[in-house]
């Protein structure tokens, strides 16, 4: 019933979780950071790494059998609230049409100190 889903072309996880589940047809993801899974390098600056982390969110719902087409809920952890509109700008060239619902939240502090970290939730 539940399925594993993992896949080198996203960041591994840095702890005991997986880094997607499906069930039932769902897909939901553990939380995506900006980590170049090729170098484990993590770009510079904020629109960089938005775009590496919702790139490395893109490639873990490839490797489920769905797309971003297909999201349903994606919440966003930012260092920054005052990033908001730069990390917008990179999420509407990956989210174009029918956007999914989204949370996004400021925190204290992400791993590997990154600036952004995305998890989702979609169909497949």
């Amino acid at each position: 019933m539940k399925k594993i889903i993992s896949t080198d072309k996203a960041p591994a996880a840095i702890g005991p979780y997986s880094q997607a589940i499906e069930v039932n047809g769902m897909i939901y993801t553990s939380g995506v950071i900006p980590v170049n899974p090729a170098t484990g390098e993590i770009p510079e600056g904020i629109e960089a790494q938005a775009d590496q982390a919702i790139g490395n969110l893109v490639a873990l719902l490839g490797e489920a059998g769905t797309s971003a087409e297909n999201v349903i809920k994606t919440t966003v952890f930012i260092k920054e609230m005052d990033d908001f509109a730069k990390v917008n700008a990179v999420y509407a060239k990956y989210f174009t049409e029918n956007c999914p619902a989204r949370s996004c939240v400021e925190v204290a502090r992400l791993p590997k100190d990154v600036l952004i970290e995305i998890e989702a939730i979609a169909v497949k």
